[in-house]
């Protein structure tokens, strides 16, 4: 489904984040909602080298490639990010935005998902997500929570939104990750240091 096909006829579209855009979302937008999406799972499985969006992203050792997120599918998880509502010309221009962001190498899907914004009991809005595939060239695919702190891009900006916009909710996947990456960083400045 290509997103341009989505928007045909509607007045506005909400955009789901769960990685970088939900500190950067780079395009305009009318407002935005914290909340989740039912039956995915965030794994950073999506290889990424050098700064990408004004984030950069280190290494240990530095010539491995970061990594990013992107969902796989699982019936019983959930996935805390961010919502955005684009109204008018601001769909085209966030599309355009995300369509070079997200599929320029192939390997990604769209789709529309329900969203439920945190603390609202109101029916869930359909947003649109982008998902990279197996096919995606950059694929790495699962890695132990050491491989990939020893490797990781945007973890600590991700793990701060979820305990500053979500505290309520526990993603063990992420802070495993995030600690074992911090635990990689301490161990690599004091074998500078010596």
């Amino acid at each position: 489904m290509k997103p341009q096909d989505i928007v045909s006829g509607k007045a506005s579209l909400w955009i789901f984040g769960y990685g970088s855009l939900v500190w950067k979302p780079d395009f305009k937008y009318k407002r935005s909602k914290v909340g989740y999406i039912q039956g995915y799972k965030r794994r950073f499985c999506v290889a990424v080298l050098g700064v990408v969006r004004d984030v950069t992203y280190f290494y240990f050792p530095c010539l491995q490639p970061g990594r990013v997120v992107t969902l796989i599918e699982e019936d019983d998880a959930s996935t805390w990010g961010v919502a955005f509502e684009v109204t008018g010309s601001q769909m085209e221009e966030s599309l355009s935005y995300l369509n070079v962001l997200e599929t320029a190498c192939g390997g990604y899907i769209t789709r529309l998902m329900d969203f439920f914004p945190d603390g609202e009991s109101h029916a869930p809005v359909q947003a649109l997500v982008y998902i990279a595939t197996s096919d995606n060239p950059r694929y790495l695919g699962p890695a132990s929570p050491e491989e990939i702190g020893a490797q990781i891009a945007y973890l600590l900006r991700l793990a701060e939104f979820m305990r500053s916009s979500c505290p309520h909710v526990e993603d063990h996947h992420l802070f495993a990750i995030e600690a074992a990456a911090l635990t990689v960083r301490a161990r690599s400045s004091q074998n500078i240091n010596t």
